[in-house]
């Protein structure tokens, strides 16, 4: 019960729940069971005994239409898990990767007697709180339903959560636990991380649903992000008017994604939109690290304008910066074909065994990179990707964390959706634009830093005084050819002179360079704070460099003879 109050659902009710959750056992054991049975006879054609059956493509599509159908009447938890297997081609095959792409919520929506008292519970008297109120749904999925309202003169669109999902889905959750030690135990070695990882992330992607604050701290997360895109819109959430149950935010029209026609007659160039689609993901995996997860055409839409609306997020992904800076290295690594770096990143991201057999992992790459180099890396379509990947992921020893598993649920969707548009398109060449981007923008800091540590080095040199041909002297005592004895004569005077010069150099140097920086960036009020400590830091650099040291006295011995001595000793 602790993860609905983690997510701030209200709990169920227990008894009701475990009662439930016998019944529920009961029927979905009874539902899976043909299939459990028939992968069992693939392994020994007699469960206990016999040789093993050759399982055709014909036969595999037939079970993953069946299992297509076992989910729809499973109910709304278990479309939910169907849908997110659809998206994970590290479990499933490609076959049922392509049948449970079809499944959509076919729930009938609630009447509104039974919806209304949540509204009222939450909000108050329906006619009181609202001008006008549509009570006809426009959209409904397994766990909530959207009605459009009017509300201080603003038209609105109101989501409710339905009456009693929550303990339908933690009935069935009790059930997928208890099923779940049981499907490890049988499946392959190096899915069962996987595997396990994915009952995990739809408990919390779930109850995240659930939980219409949360959704309506994500919208305004979001829509703070691309506040100054003008042609990316996030529908504002209405704080005062929303609960854990009810969701209230403002009412943007828009045309589904998907509607080609209605797309067609706007007069939208569907290449440029498609490119503006995959931007803005990128822009919200790459440089935000908040992404929503689950871009399927009912929630993202298109204006008369070009402009994007994105809707629904319950289900958000967020990324660290150290995972947002590997996910850019692995971009550009598909992009050169670095094949070395892959395997590293996907280590790095805890996405690979370390311990895994890179001389083989190196072959698969290879092999996949070679079936896309018919045009060259940087041209070749999203759809020869995505269908690569999906049929080798699979024989992947993968283990995708949760924020990397819904990177793949949201590549997936998208493709789907730009092949919808455009089958042309080709999702590394707006990938190549925006690394080529990054790059211009940093070529400049690069340069000037660049500029700045020759001068450092120079500044160091010249303050330390490192002698004429000490660089082969000290590559004689790096073979072990030279021993050096120092005794020092002085006191430590001239060392702390010494190290005041290093101190103050090194200061002044490193100020300079972040004044630049900064002025780079356009930032001009930090630059400017920056510059007048650089000013402090170089008159005390000025001070040091003027103040006479009586110098050091060193009686040097090192000679190969008394090398061997000490070797002998």
């Amino acid at each position: 019960m602790s993860g609905y109050s983690e997510a701030g659902v209200d709990p169920p009710s227990g008894l009701r729940v475990t009662l439930r959750s016998y019944r529920r056992f009961v029927v979905v054991v009874w539902s899976f069971l043909p299939l459990v049975l028939a992968h069992a006879r693939d392994r020994r054609r007699f469960l206990l005994f016999g040789p093993s059956r050759e399982v055709t493509e014909a036969v595999r599509r037939r079970r993953a239409e069946y299992l297509l159908e076992t989910l729809l009447d499973l109910g709304p938890t278990f479309i939910k898990i169907g849908q997110i297997l659809s998206t994970r081609p590290d479990v499933l095959p490609p076959t049922y990767i392509g049948v449970l792409s079809r499944l959509q919520d076919r729930v009938p929506p609630d009447p509104w007697e039974e919806v209304r008292p949540v509204v009222e519970n939450d909000l108050g008297p329906v006619d009181e709180t609202f001008d006008e109120f549509d009570t006809d749904p426009i959209s409904g999925a397994s766990l909530g339903q959207v009605y459009t309202a009017v509300l201080d003169g603003e038209r609105v669109a109101v989501k409710v959560r339905r009456p009693g999902i929550v303990e339908r889905v933690e009935a069935d959750l009790r059930v997928v636990q208890t099923l779940l030690p049981l499907v490890l135990t049988v499946a392959p070695p190096g899915q069962a991380f996987t595997m396990e990882n994915l009952a995990d992330e739809f408990e919390t992607t779930i109850r995240e649903e659930l939980d219409y604050e949360h959704e309506a701290e994500m919208l305004t997360a979001v829509g703070e992000n691309f506040a100054e895109e003008p042609r990316v819109t996030i529908p504002r959430a209405l704080s005062d008017y929303s609960t854990r149950r009810v969701l209230t935010m403002e009412y943007v029209d828009g045309v589904k994604i998907n509607d080609v026609d209605a797309i067609d007659a706007m007069g939208l160039d569907r290449k440029s939109l498609v490119r503006r689609l995959e931007e803005t993901y990128i822009d919200m995996i790459i440089d935000h690290g908040l992404f929503q997860a689950d871009p399927h055409p009912g929630n993202i839409a298109v204006q008369a304008d070009g402009t994007l609306v994105f809707y629904d997020f319950g289900v958000t992904g967020r990324l660290d910066a150290y995972t947002q800076e590997k996910l850019f290295d692995f971009y550009v690594a598909v992009a050169n074909d670095d094949v070395e770096t892959v395997i590293d990143t996907f280590i790095e991201l805890g996405a690979l065994d370390p311990s895994v057999d890179r001389g083989w992992m190196r072959e698969v790459f290879e092999l996949v990179f070679e079936s896309l180099r018919g045009g060259g890396v940087e041209v070749y379509e999203v759809r020869q990707i995505v269908s690569e990947f999906q049929g080798t992921l699979y024989e992947f020893p993968l283990r995708l964390p949760q924020n990397l598993a819904l990177i793949v649920r949201v590549s997936t969707v998208l493709e789907g959706v730009c092949r919808t548009l455009d089958d042309d398109f080709d999702f590394i060449a707006v990938v190549n634009d925006y690394v080529s981007a990054q790059g211009r923008r940093e070529e400049n800091v690069r340069a000037l830093r660049d500029r700045f540590e020759e001068s450092l080095s120079d500044l160091v040199s010249g303050v330390v005084g490192t002698p004429v041909r000490a660089d082969e002297v000290l590559a004689d005592v790096d073979r072990e050819r030279v021993a050096l004895d120092v005794d020092l004569v002085e006191r430590n005077e001239s060392l702390d002179t010494l190290a005041s010069r290093v101190v103050w150099g090194l200061l002044f140097a490193a100020g300079a360079l972040s004044t630049t920086v900064l002025f780079a960036f356009s930032d001009l009020l930090a630059a400017e704070v920056t510059a007048a400590g650089t000013v402090v830091v170089g008159l005390f650099f000025v001070r040091a460099m003027r103040r006479r040291s009586r110098g050091l006295s060193v009686r040097p011995q090192f000679t190969r003879q008394s090398m061997r001595q000490r070797q002998q000793e």
